[in-house]
């Protein structure tokens, strides 16, 4: 039998052409690997908004050296023990004007129900830098503390004098050949202002008159004559100014000290003041239970509302509370989507917001506190 014979030549088939479709495919498949290489370097004008940590006021933080703290300690007035937890909720942004999300990364968070895309001068406004908006945001914390220590204290009963203070004057104020930082204003038009919103009353009920301020400067008093001047804001909302960054100082009769740090902005408020109040009360406020929120809060006990509630709420659900305290002005963007198994009520003021919590604490009619509806949307 011959195996081989090296006069034969073995010639192969020829190779069969490469149908449309296949070529189709393969093109199809190079497009789609060079848009992707596109997408992935291309510049975009998006951050991302999605759920950040979670801390139980009536728990521990971490301090600058990584130790475990309690998160609100009191000092010079007795307190109690607590149960539960009254978690305020975070966001974190992921991007920033050196380094915005790929598109791919848009993509992703767009289809995820946990996250948002937002523009970038959304969250980062034109000309400030990072460091701008941190230090911004560090203040507002600060602030907030400070009113939510304010309306914890006025609730528990205790006495809290406040001074409205000069802090800055915006750019071409009319109030800096007038006033200077550090005066304490006690009147205006004859009125004693007890903070900033009865201030803003008079100034707009004057509507662009004269404004007569009764000062406090190095200790003697004196009256000073500014004329506001109208601003229109984004929402095209008109309002008279007198161009002061105004700052209010609290005189607070007991030592009030929240540990929390890396976290900025002034809607940890509400939680503050309630973390306080169970503190500076007998019983436990939450009965045990876990109850989360967040809102704004003032010295005066007003709520107000925030950014990020959807993620906000879905940072509660990760969190294992059931029960979830909203700003009534934030209704609009809470209904219809409101993550399964957390139930959400709509407060105006600590006191709605402390009525809520004892009425979960105690079992009671959970229907007849306020929740976000079509309705109360609308009206906030």
């Amino acid at each position: 039998m011959v195996l081989f014979d090296e006069k034969v030549t073995v010639t192969p088939p020829p190779r069969r052409p490469m149908s449309r479709a296949t070529l189709a495919g393969i093109w199809a498949l190079v497009v789609a690997l060079v848009v992707l290489l596109v997408l992935t370097f291309l510049p975009t004008a998006y951050v991302i908004q999605q759920p950040g940590p979670v801390y139980n006021t009536l728990g521990t933080a971490q301090n600058a050296d990584g130790e475990d703290v309690p998160l609100i300690t009191v000092d010079g007035a007795q307190t109690y023990p607590t149960d539960g937890s009254l978690d305020l909720l975070t966001v974190q942004v992921v991007g920033n004007p050196q380094r915005t999300p790929s598109w791919l990364e848009l993509a992703g968070a767009w289809f995820d129900r946990t996250r948002a895309v937002l523009p970038l001068e959304s969250v980062f406004p034109a000309g400030q830098t990072t460091e701008e908006r941190r230090n911004e945001s560090t203040t507002m914390m600060v602030n907030s503390q400070q009113d939510a220590t304010a309306a914890a204290l006025t609730e528990a009963g205790f006495d809290v004098p406040s001074d409205i203070v000069v802090y800055d004057f915006s750019e071409g104020s009319v109030s800096q050949a007038v006033l200077e930082v550090d005066d304490v204003i006690l009147a205006a038009n004859g009125t004693p202002v007890d903070g900033v919103v009865d201030l803003r009353e008079v100034i707009n009920d004057g509507d662009g008159d004269d404004v007569e301020l009764t000062i406090l400067r190095d200790g003697a008093e004196q009256t000073v004559s500014v004329t506001p001047t109208e601003q229109t804001d984004a929402n095209g909302t008109t309002s008279w100014v007198i161009g002061v960054v105004l700052a209010t100082e609290f005189d607070f009769p007991i030592d009030v000290q929240i540990q929390l740090n890396n976290v900025g902005g002034p809607s940890a408020g509400m939680m503050f003041a309630l973390g306080i109040v169970d503190l500076l009360t007998p019983g436990d406020l939450t009965g045990g239970e876990d109850v989360a929120g967040t809102g704004t809060i003032t010295a005066d006990g007003a709520v107000g509302p925030i950014g990020g509630i959807r993620q906000k709420m879905w940072g509660a659900v990760g969190a294992g509370a059931e029960w979830f305290l909203a700003p009534q002005a934030n209704c609009d963007e809470v209904v219809g989507h409101v993550p399964d198994g957390l139930r959400v009520f709509a407060v105006e003021d600590l006191d709605d917001a402390l009525t809520a919590v004892e009425t979960v604490a105690d079992g009671g009619d959970l229907d007849a506190l306020p929740t976000c509806t079509a309705t109360t949307s609308a009206a906030g």
